[in-house]
């Protein structure tokens, strides 16, 4: 059985594996003792806050530990509102028109500037799971349960949440995109620049990204070939938040291009179709596969098993109430899986 359940310093470890193993490009796990310690640290007091009235700087780091042998799997984040003391950076796609009556020419061009417009806006961010537990589901839980999440405790989080994309890169780190700003205004590589961003060091990036407006035009083919694209390794990922109902509406990633996708929390589609249902602690004998979560914060616990639903009444075995630390009459979230 696979839980999910807030981060702990004894996870230190695990975590950066993870960090190793996720590869260049994933900014929100820099291979960093210390950025990774803090960044526990961090979540712990996020978690330890028993009451918040509305989001701030608050960082939720959870992550999927294998309950048979204790290990950990994998991670996964919300930030609660992003851009508040650190400036969020982003290229917004947009269009200038040149157009001239007299020689009955129109020329429309595409523009990306550089923005802060999702400032105080909700991140799922840090979703990583080590490759050789990518199977039965298990990506999908380490992703949907933080819906739930943010569902149950809807106050600690914005009106809308994104996610950030990876965009295309090699296996060396090199970004198409990336190449063209290094050759032109920082002479930095991709992997320097986004180890820096990656540790909270982004005051290079106001100092030297182009002020102006950039036609996509003058760009090289392989630069402008990748913009709004995502790495290859991230498409199941960006699947699964369209199925929930994220959408791209023309930004992306100042470093490497990748899309960044947003939906109003309300409607996304885990978080609408989740209800409470008071646990009954028992036989299931018409089982439907759900993600489940207990409704606490501190200690809270997330899942996927079979389970049978009455009204308001969840029928669940016993195991399941053990790793979810939930009794008859507790109450818990959940969605089809």
């Amino acid at each position: 059985m696979f839980v999910v359940r807030p981060i702990a310093p004894s996870d230190y470890s695990a975590l950066y594996d993870c960090a190793v193993e996720s590869g260049h490009g994933f900014t929100s796990l820099p291979v960093d003792e210390g950025l990774l310690q803090k960044r526990i640290a961090r979540a712990q007091e996020a978690f330890a806050r028993p009451h918040v009235a509305e989001p701030g700087e608050e960082g939720y780091l959870f992550v999927m530990e294998e309950t048979r042998t204790g290990a950990v799997v994998g991670c996964s984040g919300i930030e609660a509102a992003v851009g508040l003391s650190d400036s969020f950076y982003h290229y917004r796609l947009g269009h200038e028109v040149h157009q001239s009556a007299s020689l009955d020419i129109y020329n429309a061009q595409q523009t990306l500037t550089l923005c802060n417009d999702y400032t105080g806006y909700s991140e799922l961010c840090t979703l990583f799971l080590r490759a050789p537990y990518r199977r039965d589901m298990n990506g999908r839980v380490l992703s949907r349960f933080r819906m739930l999440f943010m569902a149950e405790f809807r106050e600690r989080f914005s009106q809308y949440a994104i996610a950030e994309m990876r965009g295309v890169s090699d296996e060396d780190g090199n970004s198409p995109f990336w190449s063209w700003l290094q050759q032109h205004f920082f002479k930095l590589d991709f992997t320097q620049a986004d180890y820096l961003t990656g540790i909270g060091e982004k005051t290079f990036v106001a100092e030297l990204m182009p002020r102006h407006p950039i036609y996509v035009s003058l760009l090289p083919a392989a630069a402008q070939k990748v913009i709004g694209q995502v790495h290859e390794n991230t498409r199941p990922a960006l699947k699964m938040l369209q199925h929930e109902g994220f959408r791209c509406r023309g930004y992306v990633d100042i470093f490497d291009a990748g899309p960044t996708v947003e939906a109003e929390i309300e409607n996304i589609r885990s978080v609408r179709e989740s209800g409470r249902y008071q646990v009954h602690i028992g036989v299931v004998k018409q089982p439907t596969r759900y993600i489940l979560c207990n409704t606490r914060v501190a200690d809270f616990r997330a899942l996927q098993a079979d389970v049978e639903l009455h009204d308001e009444q969840v029928v669940i075995a016993p195991d399941v109430a053990e790793a979810l630390r939930v009794g008859n009459g507790d109450w818990l979230r959940a969605v089809a899986l």
